[in-house]
Parts: C-alpha cells; structure tokens; sequence
C-alpha cells in the first residue's frame, strides 16, 4: 500500500526564517527586518539577520535536500531582496542569488515550487500603507512579473500567497507579527481585500509571463473535526470549518471563497455588515482568475459535535491531550478532513503545502538528532491524508515544515520544525532521526510510512 503514482515529496522553507544576510548584496529591508528590533516583539530578541545563513549556504543546503530523495522543494522569494523598495530598479544580485539557487535544485534532481509571498513585505512600500494602500496588488504584480520573467523557463509551479490569515490578522489586527499594527477590524479586512486582490493580479501575470504553469495559493487551515463518526457530527464538522461566526482572521471561506467561487461568503457579509471591505468593480473576477490547485498548510484541527439544534458545538480536547512543543494540540485526522472539506468544496486538486511540528531535539552525545516525535507524528498525518486519497479526494502532494531548523518569526529560534538540526552558532546541518526516515517514506512512495513508523 501506497501513494498514488506520481505523488510529489518534498519539504519546504521560507526565505526571511533562512537566508540570512539581511542587509547583503543589495537587498532592502523588509517589515520583519523593522519588527525583530521592537524590544519585546521576538523571543530573546532573535533576529533573521544571519538565520541559517542559507544564503551562502545554499549548495551544502541543496545537497542535503538531495540526500533525503526530496522530489521537490517549496522555497520563498525575497521581495526586498529581489526589488529593494519594493517598486522600480531590481537588485541584480538578488535575481543572481535565485538564479543559483533554481539552477542548483534543478541539478540535483529537485523540482522548485516557489512562493512569491511569505510574509516578508517591503518596509519601503509598508511606509507607504502597505496592504491598506489601494496601489498594493499593482505593487506585488509588478514584483511577480519580475520573478517569473527571470525564473519562468525554469520554475513551473508557484505559490502566490503563505498564509493570508497569518500576516493580515497577526500582522495587522493582534501585532504580533511583522508589521506589529493593530487596526481597527474593518481596516484589517480592507488589507486581507488588497491581499487577495494582489494574488489574482499575480496569477494573472504569472500566466502571461509563462506558458504552462501551475499555479495556487496556501491559506492555513485548521479544520473542524467531528467529535464522533455520527453523520450529524460531520454535517457539523463541515458547516464550522466554512462558517464565519467570529470577528478575527481565522476564517477559512472568508479567504478562500473569493478565489474559487468569486465572491465573499453570505454569512461573513451579513456577520461583519458595515466593516466588510469596499469592493471596487471587477475586483472579484480579479481574485477569482482561475488556479490549478490549492495549497493546504496544516498543523491542527479542532473537536465540535452537533448541538441537536441544527447548530454546533465545540468540544474541548481531553484532558492530557498531546501536544507538540508549540503547545499545538496533535489532531492527525486534521490532515482527514481538512482535504476532504476542501476538496467537495472547492474542487480543486490540493498540494499539503506545510505540515509538521515543533520539537524540543538536540545533538545527543552519540552526534545524531533522535526526533521520535516528529517521525510518529508525520506517520500518523500521512495516515489520515492517505486515507482522504483513498476516499476520493486528490492530493497531488506533500510537502514537510520544514527543511531546516530555522527563526520560528516571533518565536525566534526556540522552536524547531526542521528535518534537519542547525546550530546556529556554527552552522553545522545535523540530518535527524526523521530525515532518515523520511528518505525512506519518499523511496517507498509512503509506504513506509503507512506501514511502520518507527525509526
């Protein structure tokens, strides 16, 4: 028992949490080079400055992708270090610095998947409003026909948005991530519109800068699981995972019907009334310019049932739950439903664009990393996402956070997701226990993993 012929795995990583070389080779700032130097806003004051120093070590790096069999690599781009101020003169040596590193994957047997946006906003356009400023989607589409002018004979699949929910509500509404503000609710969805509006521009550019590409975005979602097999808990399930019934950013319907169905959900417009955003003419068919798949970043999933009353009701994790490091309750059926509900949803063919966990590993004194935890964990979700192909959904791939131990955003370095062990005084990659074992879960096409998981 497997996966599906021609299921692609890989890992994957963002540019701001390794590269490094935060004020090198010609590349502007970003608003996470400004927020890690607001005292209080990043554990230990940690900084993305050196990182996992990726950007000089990218060869050592790609190698060890090699070495784990990845079929591919989800990796991010550098706005700022591409186009310093955000808009006008491009920085040669950063385009230089992605040129290397497509060249060096694609030698090494390794297909890039690129993200246009994780997170990493110019700080020069952030002066200037940022995602509140209407010009914003024009900015990033500019930027976009950059990178795939540069990158399209060779990148044939792109992601053009991480996590919207992330740097809208995180950034804008609670501040405590990059840009650390904390507006008023309805300007935080004014910024989510221009977000979304700003990944239909870029699909739209990417699709007239290259021939063929495959293109989608990834959202973060955090499905509701049924609290019994019953059909009225899954019919409960399924409602609470698209329904918008809160005033913050973690919604999932909210960000993704615009994109698949072109418009906002009834619900979330009646909920929200007067602080929904104001919607400019064609701006819906915009966002809604069609992609080939969506990406699905997941972690976790929480409990409800049905009421009785045609409603739901969340149920809270027993006593003694698991929990990973990030103090994230383990739920491998997320990676179960979360696809399925998706998938009778919107129809499209899904990527797991990120999946993983934070664990407390060190170098043990024999030299190696013994991540028990992160093979039993990643184990148990390959389980449930196997069982969700098995079931009809398509799931064209899988890809693990993260490649690399590296700066966990306002977290700093304590939390460590990576297959692989950095130092991060020395620099030294250490593969871990799940390294090894995922090799092995690649070469077996999953079988691996749906037979035994131990090491």
């Amino acid at each position: 028992m497997s996966f599906p012929d021609g299921f692609v795995w890989g890992a994957a990583a963002a540019a701001y949490q390794i590269e490094g070389s935060a004020y090198a080779a010609g590349k502007g700032l970003s608003v996470w080079d400004m927020f890690t130097r607001k005292p209080g806003a990043i554990f230990e004051g940690h900084t993305g400055d050196v990182a996992c120093d990726h950007y000089t070590r990218y060869a050592e790096d790609v190698g060890l992708m090699q070495q784990l069999g990845l079929h591919a690599y989800r990796l991010s781009i550098s706005w700022p270090r591409i186009v310093p101020a955000g808009t006008g003169t491009p920085n040669v040596a950063g385009l230089d610095f992605y040129d290397r590193l497509i060249d060096a994957l694609l030698a090494h047997g390794i297909t890039p998947y690129v993200t246009l946006f994780h997170w990493d906003y110019p700080l020069e356009l952030y002066y200037k409003g940022g995602w509140l400023n209407p010009d914003s989607p024009a900015w990033f589409a500019e930027y976009t026909s950059l990178v795939t002018r540069r990158l399209g004979d060779r990148v044939q699949h792109y992601v053009t948005l991480n996590e919207p929910q992330v740097f809208i509500g995180l950034g804008h509404l609670e501040g405590t991530h990059a840009p650390g503000d904390k507006l008023r609710f309805r300007e935080m969805l004014q910024a989510g519109h221009h977000a979304l509006l700003a990944h239909g521009k870029a699909v739209q550019a990417i699709r007239a800068e290259t021939r063929g590409a495959q293109v989608g975005f990834s959202p973060v979602v955090t499905p509701r699981l049924p609290a019994s097999d019953t059909e009225a808990d899954i019919a409960a399930a399924r409602q609470a995972t698209f329904a918008v019934r809160e005033k913050n950013s973690w919604t999932h319907s909210w960000w993704m019907d615009p994109v698949f169905f072109g418009s906002y959900p009834q619900d979330g417009l009646e909920f929200y009334g007067h602080d929904a955003p104001r919607v400019g003419p064609g701006d819906l068919s915009t966002i809604s310019a069609p992609v080939d798949f969506l990406g699905m970043n997941n972690y976790q999933g929480l409990l409800v049932e049905a009421d009785g009353a045609g409603g739901v009701r969340d149920v809270p994790f027993r006593v003694g739950h698991p929990r990973t490091a990030f103090n994230w309750p383990i739920t491998p059926d997320s990676l179960y439903w979360g696809p399925r509900f998706l998938y009778e949803r919107y129809q499209k063919p899904l990527l797991i664009t990120e999946n993983g966990l934070s664990v407390r590993d060190w170098v043990a004194v024999d030299g190696g990393v013994h991540d028990t935890a992160r093979i039993d964990f990643t184990a148990r979700y390959l389980r449930a996402l196997h069982r969700a192909i098995q079931d009809g959904t398509e799931v064209r791939g899988y890809f693990h956070w993260s490649i690399l131990d590296n700066f966990e955003w306002a977290e700093g370095y304590k939390e460590r997701f990576g297959l692989i062990h950095v130092d991060y005084q020395t620099q030294k990659r250490t593969l871990k226990d799940s390294a090894h074992w995922y090799r092995r879960v690649i070469e077996s096409n999953g079988a691996a993993a749906l037979a035994d998981s131990r090491a």
